[in-house]
């Protein structure tokens, strides 16, 4: 990625043809000259606006002919979203007219920006630190409004002001030793040993609490994971095909025409569950299902929550062995199951729901049993209020950081596993030089999150996945 502050970048800060306008934002220090030399105002020019005010102009060509009727935004030092000179200009939604006032910039001084160089650009010049611009794309990425919500929270500086109080307890820490040393010596201890595991156990425990919300900040991004598993033929791809309202899997009266999984995203209320369909649980001899079946069991362990599917046709053994065999792979301390008794439009079906109930009396009260018919569409709202209502107690509603990002979460393990160093070191009695490493260690890690010392290709990395414009 190009990155030079003393450039004047720009580019389209919407997409062209999707709506009446577009905005084509452009930041550095030629902007309002640059903006001059290609939009006419009645009266004064862009350079010369007052901050915060928006002129009326027309965008022309060199030779003086108009290429569109614009709105200038002009916004000055530091009062921008980069902390830059810049101005944002609002022309008509055509993708012939954005393209064609960005190369008439690009002629008069410009340069096309990179992905998410805008927001670099705020990094660097402090109007956010890596964390809160990470957040700006989880922003624009939010399919949901729980992700929204822990997005906004960390865009905020909640997430930060976290970070920075662990930080500044172990930045105490390592003074306190690193005087110590500066006094080696005369034996002189500034450092309470008592003290020192007292913060240690402090800042310990908020990063493990931090961690282990990283499951569900996975799951927020990127979909709850929700396996349907069962045996075969249980209507494990009717229901999926039902649910997202399309032909999305194979659907056979054949056993086994499922071999492998098939996921599709489903917006529930602001809730985004990725709902993966799986091979029918059975013996078989057929390699290629094997394959197949050991996959379902795997979805089913990674999931956050299980649908059960359970056909209601089948005998009353087959059914008490099926939701065994699921039961008993159920990981209840992080994991929902919902069990569903199919095919309840069946004549004859209700005679095997008592079996049902009789095997999740005695397993766990949590479980939830709902009856269905995933091909007539029946139970299906009850079946996604139930889905919703799996994510009631979840952390973002008790307003607790999530960790949602991969690379944060590394760093908090790489920084607790430091920190545990350093507690051993304490309790053996170690000397301070080597207690004040492991310290430097997980203060490095933790101001990586927050961009204080990531090295320029990890910038670079973070902020190529940005849309362009942003």
């Amino acid at each position: 990625m190009k990155f030079d502050l003393n450039e004047t970048i720009v580019a389209p800060a919407t997409l062209p043809g999707t709506g009446a306008i577009t905005v084509i934002r452009m930041s550095g220090p030629d902007s309002f000259a640059v903006a001059d030399r290609v939009v006419k105002l009645a009266s004064g020019t862009i350079g010369t606006s007052a901050a915060n005010s928006i002129r009326f102009g027309t965008a022309c060509y060199p030779g003086g002919e108009p290429l569109d009727e614009v709105l200038v935004s002009v916004f000055r030092s530091p009062h921008s979203y980069t902390g830059e000179d810049s101005v944002e200009i609002s022309c008509h939604a055509s993708k012939f007219i954005a393209e064609e006032l960005v190369l008439q910039l690009c002629n008069a001084g410009a340069r096309t920006a990179e992905p998410g160089e805008f927001t670099r650009r705020a990094y660097v010049n402090g109007k956010m630190d890596l964390a809160q611009a990470e957040a700006v794309a989880d922003i624009i990425a939010s399919s949901g409004s729980a992700s929204l919500r822990v997005a906004m929270n960390q865009l905020k500086g909640g997430y930060s002001k976290e970070l920075s109080a662990v930080r500044e307890q172990l930045l105490e820490m390592t003074s306190l030793l690193e005087l110590e040393l500066d006094f080696s010596e005369e034996d002189v201890e500034f450092a309470d040993r008592s003290r020192l595991l007292e913060l240690l156990d402090s800042s310990l425990a908020h990063i493990y609490s931090l961690t282990d919300t990283f499951r569900y900040g996975n799951a927020l991004r990127n979909g709850v994971p929700v396996a349907i598993v069962g045996a075969a033929n249980s209507g494990k791809s009717t229901l999926l095909n039902s649910l997202v309202g399309e032909q999305r899997a194979i659907v056979s009266d054949i056993a086994g025409t499922t071999r492998d999984t098939v996921e599709e995203m489903l917006n529930i209320d602001g809730h985004l569950f990725r709902i993966i369909d799986t091979a029918g649980l059975r013996e078989t001899s057929d390699s290629i299902e094997k394959i197949g079946i050991e996959r379902a069991y795997s979805k089913l362990s990674e999931a956050s929550v299980v649908l059960a599917m359970v056909d209601l046709t089948s005998s009353g053994p087959e059914i008490e062995d099926s939701i065994s065999d699921i039961l008993k792979r159920v990981d209840f301390s992080c994991q929902k199951l919902l069990i569903l008794a199919n095919k309840v439009d069946l004549e004859g079906s209700n005679k095997n729901v008592s079996v049902i109930n009789n095997v999740v009396s005695t397993a766990n009260n949590e479980i939830v049993t709902l009856n269905i018919s995933a091909k007539a569409g029946i139970g299906l709202k009850g079946l996604k209020e139930a889905l919703v209502a799996t994510q009631n107690d979840s952390p973002v509603n008790s307003g607790q950081t999530i960790v949602t990002n991969l690379r944060h979460y590394e760093a908090l393990r790489n920084a607790s596993s430091a920190l545990e160093s350093v507690r051993t070191s304490l309790l053996s009695g170690l000397t301070p030089d080597l207690i004040a490493e492991d310290l430097r260690q997980a203060l490095h890690h933790l101001s990586a999150i927050l961009g204080e010392v990531t090295p320029d290709e990890v910038l670079g990395n973070i902020f190529s996945r940005f849309c362009i414009g942003k």
